[in-house]
């Protein structure tokens, strides 16, 4: 079903017991961080919180925040759906007799669908127009102790290039500044700055528009690695089966979703200075360091009249921001399928964070098909940012990690099967010895003729240590390989449990560049997956873990029974 706006995906969720009220007061600076993260973590339900000091607009929370809510949110029975659905539309043999262009005529229907529309009359979004803003008055969350300020989490930045007509839509964090501005934190790869360097060449103001607190579908595509000449509100109105109803910001040019539940309206001027922005406990569950960034000036702002503000908050994984990265997984895999016919399957896993780790399945018909099939997804969008890609064969599950990691085991031949290819990095990978470039690696875990090396166990062994010198978790592991069986050997800190895969796999898709921390001896791989030192070659600092005060720890947990959450 189409949800008409944020509210009305509240109602349904509330009515299907996803989502729970919190009716004491909490405050925006730590603790609905602390309480969402917990809730977060166990798979609870969304929050809403009713009562937030030092504002008037209450704040929900982990919205789409597991595999029901997220599927419900883009109007499926479940993720695979909507994949599936696609697939369908991919299928041309159909269109080549009479029966099966009869049969598609019902998804033809559809996409009458994804076209937005515009409307001249005033939206929902500006039933309250305030043109001396204060966004100290939002109720923006400080999400983590080592945090610059408060951030916006969930914000859909509006822009269009110089000159031209078609809009862009992506999501970048906003560090509020000032009563009237925040910074802009796009990165360099992406479409909001290659728009803003069409202004900067100009010399001309930026006019930009930030949704907060949209239908869900709306919120999801913003985020969806979409090629910049697609507008995202097509995937939304075909996503939502209903044409996006847009509206004329009121102080400039940029159309924005008509039920949003507020529009902060302004510019970025390219001709001002940047300003240091950050740090921010990111979705890699690291700070990202603070770095400098446009300003953005806020002009006006509209909302409803009795509005929600949304937020979400990113840390170590599972979060919320995971589901909507496993309903890109879903959606978008047909559509690797068709460019790449031998992948079969595909799994971002959840301590992978977006871009650290994928998992795939492969029809092995020839010599190299793995390996064809890593350097497809490598050149296509922001799959180059992916540090580790393992391939398996068609018959495993990529879904299922034990039957991976068997696949792993039992096939890995170390020289035969590694593959290691520099390129682009994410702008939030800290590991790599430089920032934005670094080494990938591919492991080819198909089947293979080569005899095992005898006398070697198929199993991992986990090495927590603590580190004090450089180069200690590789001589760590060295050491370990010469006179110890394992196949497999990982090196980590020992604030972390060797028990707890989950975190294991965390920090090894986080903390390695492939071409600085593998050992390989013989058919033995060894791991450093420890914090680095910047002596060991970095040319930026090493980023803290997100961890909350203990003292925000306490209160919490003193307050549970308060919150009336199960």
């Amino acid at each position: 079903m189409a949800y008409r706006d944020l509210q009305s995906f509240l109602t349904d969720l509330e009515a299907k017991g996803e989502l729970k009220r919190i009716k004491v007061p909490v405050s925006p600076e730590l603790e609905i961080t602390e309480i969402a993260d917990r809730v977060s973590k166990s798979h609870g339900p969304a929050l809403l919180f009713q009562e937030v000091k030092g504002s008037k607009y209450p704040v929900v929370m982990n919205a789409m925040g597991s595999y029901k809510r997220m599927s419900m949110a883009l109007g499926a029975e479940n993720l695979d759906d909507i994949g599936e659905e696609i697939a369908r539309y991919l299928n041309f043999e159909q269109y080549f007799s009479i029966s099966g262009l009869v049969k598609s005529i019902p998804r033809f229907f559809r996409l009458l669908h994804v076209f937005p529309h515009k409307s001249f009359r005033r939206g929902k979004c500006q039933q309250v127009i305030e043109r001396e803003p204060d966004l100290f008055s939002l109720p923006v969350l400080k999400c983590w102790p080592e945090d610059a300020g408060r951030f916006f989490t969930l914000p859909l930045v509006f822009t269009k290039e110089a000159g031209s007509r078609r809009q862009n839509v992506g999501m970048y964090r906003m560090q509020i500044l000032d009563r009237t501005s925040t910074g802009m934190h796009w990165h360099k790869h992406k479409d909001g700055s290659k728009i803003f360097a069409s202004y900067a060449e100009k010399g001309q103001k930026m006019p930009v528009s930030v949704a907060l607190g949209c239908d869900p579908a709306i919120t999801y595509a913003a985020t969806a690695p979409l090629p910049k000449e697609i507008d995202e509100m097509m995937l939304a109105g075909w996503l939502r089966k209903k044409g996006v109803k847009l509206v004329k910001s009121v102080t400039n040019d940029i159309y924005v979703p008509a039920d949003a539940e507020f529009i902060l309206e302004g510019y970025v001027d390219p001709t001002e200075e940047l300003v240091l922005e950050g740090p921010f406990g990111d979705h890699t569950g690291y700070y990202s360091l603070a770095d400098f960034y446009p300003r953005f000036h806020v002009t006006c702002i509209t909302h409803k009249r009795e509005a929600v503000y949304p937020a979400t908050v990113v840390g170590k994984p599972p979060m919320e921001d995971c589901y909507m990265a496993k309903a890109t997984e879903r959606i978008f895999l047909p559509l690797l399928q068709m460019q790449i016919p031998e992948l079969v399957d595909l799994n971002l896993p959840l301590e992978g964070v977006f871009h650290n780790c994928a998992i795939v399945s492969v029809k092995n018909n020839y010599p190299g098909a793995a390996r064809k099939v890593m350097n497809a997804m490598w050149g296509m969008g922001q799959m180059m940012y992916t540090k580790l890609i393992v391939a398996v064969d068609e018959t495993v599950d990529v879904q299922n990690l034990e039957k991976v990691k068997e696949a792993v085991l039992k096939n890995v031949k170390v020289r035969e099967s590694l593959f290691f290819c520099e390129g682009p990095l994410d702008a939030l990978d800290h590991s790599s010895g430089k920032a934005l470039y670094g080494c990938r690696l591919g492991v080819d875990a198909t089947k293979n003729n080569l005899p095992a090396e005898e006398g070697l166990e198929d199993t991992i062994v986990i090495l927590p240590i603590n580190k004090t010198k450089d180069f200690e978790g590789k001589q760590t592991v060295t050491e370990y390989m010469g006179i110890n069986p394992e196949k497999f050997v990982i090196c980590v800190d020992n604030t972390v449990d060797p028990k707890d895969s989950s975190t294991v796999m965390w920090k090894v898709f986080n903390n390695i560049d492939a071409g600085r921390d593998l050992v390989i001896l013989g058919q033995k791989i060894g791991i450093d997956a420890t914090r680095k030192l910047k002596s060991e070659g970095l040319t930026r600092e090493w980023p803290n873990d997100i961890e909350m005060t203990e003292e925000m720890k306490r209160a919490v947990t003193e307050r549970w029974t308060e919150y009336g959450i199960d």
